[in-house]
C-alpha cells in the first residue's frame, strides 16, 4: 500500500495506492473510500456519527476494492478523505463538488465557503486523485494493450423511505463494451437482483469515469454494491468471490483491451 503526498508541510496524504500488474489490463478506482477529514479542516461542524453514514463515504467499497486488488494483482487508486470535504467524482466545474447540504445534514464547514477555499480543497485533494489516475493511466497503456477500468462505489438500502430491491447495479454512458458481459456473469446467478444504470444514471459530465475512461476511449464500468451487503468483512469476502471471476474474464477479452471512441449522453442536447 503506498501513499502519495503531494502537498509537503500538510501533513495529509489525499491518495493511496494499491501497487499492482500495470500490464495485467485491469485498474481498479474507489472515489469515496475514505470518511476522514484532514486535521485543518477539524469535524466540518458535523457530529461524528454524520461521517458514519454514507454521506461521509461509500461504506465497505476501501476493504472491497483492496481485496479484489489483492486477489487480481491489479492497481487500486483510492482516496483518503470524506466525498464532505470534496467530491473527487464531481468534475471541477460541478456546483456540488462541495455539499453544502446532503441528505438533511446540513454541513457548516462547507456552507460558507468562497470560491478561493474551493479552490484550494481542489488543489490539495480532488485534483491529485485524478493526477494520479492520468499518471498511472499513461504507464499502464506503456506497458500493454488499453486496461479496463472498473470504478467501485456502494449505495443505500432504502432512500427516501423506499427500499432498493437491487443488491448490485452497473452504471455506464454510452461505451457498452464491460457493461454487457459484466451485467450478463452477474444477473447470471439466480440469487442477485442487478441493476442496469439502477439506482443512479452513469452519465455524469466530468466525473471520474467520463474524464479518464469516456474521454479516453477505455472501455469501463462503476460497481455500485449496496452497503448493507459490504458493511462487513463476510460481505465484504462474499462479494469478492463473486466479482473475483468476472473481472478476470474482463481484462482478458480482447476486444475490450483497445480504443474506442463512444459520444457521450451527457454532451448531448439533453445532457443533464
Amino acid at each position: 500500500m503506498t501513499l502519495h503526498s503531494t502537498h509537503a508541510g500538510t501533513g495529509f496524504v489525499p491518495t493511496e495506492t494499491v501497487p499492482g500488474n500495470l500490464a495485467g489490463g485491469l485498474l481498479l478506482l474507489c472515489d469515496h473510500a475514505s470518511n476522514t477529514v484532514p486535521p485543518d479542516y477539524g469535524d466540518l461542524g458535523l457530529p461524528k456519527e454524520q461521517f458514519e453514514r454514507h454521506i461521509g463515504y461509500d461504506i465497505g467499497v476501501r476493504p472491497l476494492t483492496q481485496e479484489l486488488a489483492r486477489r487480481l494483482n491489479a492497481p487500486a487508486l483510492m482516496t483518503t478523505y470524506s466525498r464532505l470535504l470534496i467530491d473527487p467524482n464531481r468534475g471541477e466545474d460541478d456546483p456540488t463538488i462541495v455539499m453544502r447540504l446532503s441528505d438533511g445534514a446540513v454541513v457548516p464547514g462547507n456552507a460558507r465557503i468562497d470560491s478561493s477555499e474551493r479552490q484550494r480543497r481542489i488543489e490539495r485533494f480532488h485534483r491529485p486523485y485524478h493526477d494520479l489516475i492520468g499518471r498511472t493511466l499513461d504507464q499502464m497503456l506503456e506497458a500493454a494493450p488499453p486496461p479496463v477500468i472498473i470504478s467501485i462505489h456502494s449505495y443505500t438500502p432504502v432512500w427516501r423511505g423506499v427500499p432498493r430491491p437491487w443488491h448490485a447495479g452497473i452504471l455506464w454512458d454510452a461505451d457498452p463494451r464491460a457493461v454487457r458481459p459484466f451485467l450478463d456473469q452477474l444477473g447470471a446467478d439466480p440469487d442477485l437482483v442487478v441493476g442496469d444504470n439502477e439506482p443512479y444514471d452513469g452519465a455524469l459530465k466530468n466525473d471520474t469515469m467520463y474524464r479518464h475512461a469516456s474521454k479516453r476511449g477505455l472501455a469501463h464500468a462503476l460497481l455500485e454494491v449496496r452497503q448493507d451487503l459490504i458493511a462487513d468483512e463476510a460481505g465484504v469476502m462474499s462479494w469478492a468471490d463473486r466479482l473475483q471471476p468476472i473481472l478476470e474474464d474482463l481484462a482478458q477479452r480482447p476486444d475490450l483491451r483497445t480504443i474506442e471512441y463512444f459520444p457521450s449522453r451527457s454532451d448531448g442536447p439533453t445532457a443533464r
